[in-house]
C-alpha cells in the first residue's frame, strides 16, 4: 500500500477509543506520525490512549500521548506545542473529540445544553485556533471538522447535539475561505459508526455494520495533499456520500399590500428544488436577491 501521508504530522482529539482511535490507526497505516489526544480517563492515568499509541508502534508507525481537554485552550496550545517539539510540524488536525447529552428540548437543561456545544464547537475552535498559525506558516494543512446527520437533517431528542454540528458546518465554510490562500484546507466529516456515543440508539443488527474502521478511509481523502476543500463528506458501513447547503432560484414578488400572503401562498415555487445552487460564499444570496430585484425594476 502507497503511504499517501508519510512525514505528515497529524492530531485526533478524543482519540482514546471509537471513532478516534480507528481514525488515529488509520493516518498512522498510511504513514503519519499521530498525536493521541484524550482526558485521562477515571483512573487519570491516559491508558487508553496509550493502549493506542502502543498498537500503531507495534504496526512500525509513530505516536504518542496527549492528555487534555479540548475545552481548555492553554491545553490545546500544549498539544500542539507538544507535537512541535517531537515532529517540527503539525499537518493534520482531526477534530474528533465528543460528547452526548440527549434529551428532548422540553426536558433538557441548560448545562446538558452548554456543555456538548462546549466539547464539539468550543473544543474544535480551541483546537483548530492553536494550530491555525503554524499551518499557515508552513503553507501546508488539512482540517477536519467531524459535523452528524443530526446537525444536516435534525434527529429527535438531540437539539444540542444537532445545533452543535450544525455550528461546526458554518466554521468550516468560512475556515475553508480563510485558509485557501495559504493551502489549509479544512472539511467535515459525517460518520454513521457504532460507537460508544452510539450505544443505546443504534440497533443491534446495526453494530456489525456500522464499524468505525469503516467510516475512517474517508477522513484520508480529506487530509492529503490532494485533498478537497469545504466538502461535507458523510461515511458509514462502507457508503460515502456528499452533503451540500444549497440555495434555490425562489421567486420575486413585488412591493404590494400583501407580500406576505403572496410569499405564504408561494411557498412550493419558493422550494422548488430545479436550478437550486451551491453558493460559494454567503455574499451570492445578497447578489441573486439584488439580480432579481434590479431585472424587475429594469422591466417596469
Amino acid at each position: 500500500m502507497k503511504k499517501d501521508l508519510q512525514g505528515k504530522v497529524a492530531i485526533v482529539t478524543g482519540a482514546s477509543g471509537g471513532l478516534g482511535r480507528t481514525h488515529a490507526l488509520e493516518l498512522a497505516r498510511h504513514g503519519a506520525r499521530v498525536v493521541v489526544n484524550d482526558l485521562a480517563g477515571r483512573d487519570g492515568s491516559g491508558a487508553s490512549a496509550q493502549a493506542v499509541v502502543d498498537e500503531i508502534r507495534r504496526s512500525g508507525g509513530q505516536a504518542m500521548v496527549h492528555i487534555g481537554d479540548v475545552t481548555r485552550p492553554a491545553d490545546m496550545d500544549g498539544m500542539v506545542a507538544q507535537a512541535l517539539a517531537a515532529w517540527e510540524r503539525v499537518d493534520i488536525l482531526v477534530n474528533n473529540a465528543g460528547v452526548l447529552r440527549d434529551r428532548t428540548f422540553a426536558k433538557m437543561s441548560l448545562d446538558d445544553f452548554r456543555i456538548v456545544f462546549d466539547v464539539h464547537v468550543m473544543g474544535a475552535v480551541n483546537a483548530t485556533r492553536s494550530v491555525w498559525a503554524q499551518m499557515q506558516a508552513q503553507n501546508h494543512g488539512r482540517i477536519v471538522l467531524t459535523t452528524s446527520s443530526s446537525g444536516l437533517y435534525g434527529n429527535f431528542g438531540q437539539s444540542n447535539y444537532g445545533a452543535a454540528k450544525m455550528a461546526l458546518v458554518g466554521l468550516m465554510q468560512t475556515l475553508a475561505l480563510e485558509g485557501a490562500k495559504r493551502n489549509v484546507k479544512v472539511n467535515c466529516l459525517a460518520p454513521s459508526a457504532a460507537t460508544a456515543m452510539t450505544a443505546g440508539v443504534l440497533a443491534p443488527q446495526a453494530l456489525a455494520r456500522l464499524t468505525p474502521e469503516r467510516v475512517s478511509p474517508g477522513l484520508i481523502a480529506l487530509v492529503g495533499d490532494d485533498a478537497p476543500t469545504r466538502m461535507i463528506l458523510l461515511a458509514g458501513g462502507g457508503s460515502f456520500e456528499c452533503a451540500h447547503i444549497t440555495m434555490t432560484q425562489g421567486v420575486f414578488i413585488e412591493d404590494a399590500d400583501d407580500v406576505a400572503g403572496q410569499v405564504r401562498a408561494s411557498l412550493a415555487s419558493v422550494a422548488e428544488r430545479t436550478g437550486e445552487r451551491v453558493p460559494q460564499t454567503g455574499w451570492e444570496q445578497y447578489r441573486l436577491e439584488l439580480e432579481k430585484a434590479e431585472k424587475s425594476a429594469d422591466a417596469g
